[in-house]
């Protein structure tokens, strides 16, 4: 694009969109060029080898976080970063915008590379840099992803036996009356904050105390779920259930309620992932593909939390 073009997309913006771009509040939150040198080593067209030139890095890490923020396909993402001043704003005026093939294809180079839990890291390491640590204890939860079953029967075979796509790797699960199939979103939360500091994904059948995220010296709120099963943690602060011939007592129903008033605020940010970023239900069918997702979905909630914490 001719800078003129850019300049009079620039003046526009300024003019009409900028005082209510929420985008623009988020951006300066985290240093953006601190995640080109984990994404670099994905291309070999800069050692000597030659082929295309790649998009920028930053462009198109930038690219996934709007994807998520916005829940848009790849062939709407591309078009609405065509049509929309805000998204050329928030990726620096680019001169050409990824299509929709170089965007899917950039999402499995970060998959397939492992560069997923390193980007997450970097997000955690510059938060640390701004003093949002851990300080006041942790929540740990878990929540259902869920995803589309296909027409396959339920013993039909999963994984690398899978016939069809539909049956990669999901699996169903109940909770109540309700029957989900797909996967499980855990998150630990700090108490202080609300900010995701620890996730994982698993199929949707994984209990929820068989995960535990926690670590030596913090102190964990936990529901009745995780009964039973000691965390890492230091302190474990989880509500208590009732068995078979032992009611609670009236001390462990005071316990249950001071731990689920703390606990309570472990639910924010599938609230926002969920209804904010409509990130509840996917059509990714592998766990590789949907913890990265829900990597963008963490990430894009704490851009959030940065921009809530920093007025």
């Amino acid at each position: 694009m001719s800078s003129f073009a850019n300049f009079a997309l620039k003046n526009e913006y300024k003019q009409k969109i900028s005082k209510e771009d929420k985008l623009a509040k988020v951006n300066n939150k985290i240093d953006w060029e601190k995640f080109r040198p984990i994404i670099a080593p994905l291309y070999m067209n800069k050692i000597g080898l030659g082929g295309r030139p790649n998009y920028d890095e930053v462009l198109m890490i930038k690219m996934l976080v709007l994807q998520q923020w916005y829940s848009l396909s790849d062939p709407e993402l591309e078009r609405q970063t065509y049509d929309r001043l805000s998204f050329r704003n928030f990726l620096n005026y680019p001169d050409k915008i990824p299509d929709r093939s170089t965007i899917w294809f950039f999402r499995e180079r970060l998959v397939k590379g492992q560069i997923i839990d390193k980007i997450w890291d970097e997000l955690l390491r510059q938060m640390n840099n701004k003093g949002l640590t851990i300080t006041r204890g942790v929540m740990q939860d878990a929540s259902f992803i869920t995803a589309d079953p296909g027409h396959a029967k339920k013993d039909k075979p999963r994984g690398d036996e899978a016939q069809t796509r539909r049956s990669k790797d999901g699996e169903w699960s109940k909770k109540g009356n309700k029957s989900y199939f797909g996967y499980k979103l855990h998150t630990l939360t700090d108490k202080e904050n609300q900010l995701i500091y620890r996730f994982t994904t698993t199929i949707a059948n994984v209990h929820d105390s068989k995960i535990d995220l926690s670590k030596e010296g913090e102190t964990v709120y936990r529901d009745k779920g995780y009964f039973g099963v000691k965390p890492n943690a230091s302190m474990d602060k989880t509500m208590k259930r009732a068995t078979r011939n032992h009611p609670l007592k009236e001390k462990d129903k005071r316990r249950n309620r001071a731990i689920s008033r703390t606990r309570s605020m472990v639910e924010l940010p599938y609230a926002f992932i969920k209804r904010i970023f409509h990130g509840g239900h996917v059509l990714q069918t592998t766990v590789e593909r949907v913890h990265a997702k829900n990597m963008f979905s963490c990430f894009v909630y704490n851009l959030f939390r940065l921009d809530g914490l920093s007025r």
